[in-house]
């Protein structure tokens, strides 16, 4: 009897952004050793709101995010640049980041007057996954 070698599945699927945003700042908050109701009312949101963003169950504008980091005495920047390596550490076992595609990694030049070449896509190239 002839066996087909299976490819190794996925742990599951990725988490979405917003996830991991609210993983993030939720880590963030309990090691400053703030309370929602500090953080929500110094970003100007409600706490029921905070919580929301905190547990993946919300997806903040770029405006949330930032009165949230700032109030965290952090910045936009730092958060998804978190979140990015993150990403990265979850996609890095399985193989499966891009299905196929490539990660285009940006921070190499974050703060540089270089031009980055422009990269025309090659047939059969799967999705690029821009990473910051």
């Amino acid at each position: 009897m002839t066996q087909i070698a299976t490819s190794p599945q996925p742990a599951g699927p990725a988490p979405l952004l917003r996830e991991v945003y609210g993983r993030l700042l939720r880590r963030l908050r309990t090691r400053r050793g703030r309370t929602l109701a500090d953080v929500a009312g110094r970003a100007g949101i409600s706490i029921a709101y905070l919580s929301e963003v905190e547990r993946g169950l919300k997806e903040p504008s770029s405006e949330v995010l930032e009165a949230v980091c700032i109030a965290l005495g952090s910045s936009i920047t730092g958060l998804v640049g978190a979140a990015h390596r993150e990403l990265t550490e979850l996609a890095a076992p399985a193989g499966a980041a891009t299905a196929g595609g490539r990660v285009l990694d940006l921070t190499s030049r974050v703060g540089s007057s270089i031009t980055a070449p422009v990269e025309t896509p090659r047939a059969g190239d799967g999705p690029a996954l821009l990473a910051a």
